[in-house]
């Protein structure tokens, strides 16, 4: 099915910047599915390895934590990094997540963990979200996309043509973000991008340093992570370039889209900890490391 929404690009910095501006962070735990190991730590790489893990027992399947992220700016309000699972899925993956989504996974969710109602129960109307940072648009961090159509998102632009040719077989299905909301796109490939630390293309999403997009493509075409300035440090939503903190000691994951590009983004967030040894990182899917989580950082 063709994708009907059309993008606009984003070339400058959002409104609401201010200068020296820290950010409030607030991990959301949105539910969880239930996965082959493999997808986290291969062992068996290529086709092989894929439907040996998706097709085989269920046994050793674990489950993973899905998260969204929300930040609180002091001037640009709240935005938040992914929007998890929709509630929907209570009743089964097929009507958000397309039909063959049982095949890959199973998830675990509860009605109370839907974005919206954990903004509601922190007094923050899901209307007053003005922005919306997808890291990418796999079927586990669009799933909500639907629930919050007053934002703006905002997608590496590479992703978006990922997510409109793509299908389930590339883990997209268009019905989650093919609304008519204000979609912006970012071209990491443009002069006007900057580098920042050890991030080859960076984008300062308010012109004041508080939220930075950083390109890290691999685990899929336009995959992007978000750099926060808090009060005394900074944070690293890692996304799914880090799906683990096993991924930084060689626990890599089964599939990603380009290889290549997968290991030299990993390379960039590896040099960038050992250059901000007090960051906090986050990864995109690590059990034990979501339950060490503190609920808030500032």
């Amino acid at each position: 099915m063709a994708v009907m929404t059309e993008c606009k690009p984003l070339t400058h910095a959002l409104p609401g910047g201010r200068e020296g501006a820290s950010v409030r962070l607030t991990p959301l735990l949105t539910g969880e599915l239930l996965a082959p190991p493999e997808w986290v730590r291969r062992r068996r790489g290529g086709l092989l390895g894929l439907l040996g893990a998706t097709l085989g027992g269920r046994g050793d399947w674990i489950w993973l934590p899905v998260p969204a992220f929300l930040v609180e700016h002091p001037s640009a309000g709240p935005l938040l990094v992914d929007t998890g699972l929709h509630p929907a899925l209570v009743d089964g993956p097929a009507p958000n997540m397309g039909r063959n989504a049982k095949l890959l996974y199973r998830p675990r969710v509860t009605r109370e963990q839907a974005v919206t109602e954990q903004l509601e129960r922190r007094g923050i109307a899901p209307a007053d979200v003005r922005t919306v940072v997808m890291t990418h648009l796999h079927v586990d961090h669009a799933s909500g996309v639907e629930q919050l159509p007053a934002a703006t998102f905002v997608v590496d632009a590479r992703e978006w043509s990922a997510a409109c040719e793509g299908g389930w077989r590339e883990g997209y299905h268009s019905r989650q973000f093919d609304h008519a909301f204000d979609w912006r796109t970012i071209d990491y490939e443009a002069a006007s991008v900057d580098s920042f630390a050890s991030f080859g293309a960076s984008f300062d999403l308010f012109g004041d340093g508080s939220v930075r997009l950083l390109s890290t493509p691999g685990h899929t075409r336009g995959h992007q992570s978000v750099l926060l300035r808090l009060r005394e440090r900074e944070a690293l939503l890692a996304g799914d370039a880090l799906y683990t903190r096993g991924t930084l000691d060689g626990d890599l994951p089964l599939a990603w889209e380009d290889e290549h590009r997968f290991r030299r983004s990993l390379r960039e967030i590896e040099r960038f900890l050992e250059q901000t040894p007090g960051a906090l990182v986050i990864p995109g899917h690590d059990g034990p490391a979501w339950q060490a989580l503190d609920p808030v950082y500032e």
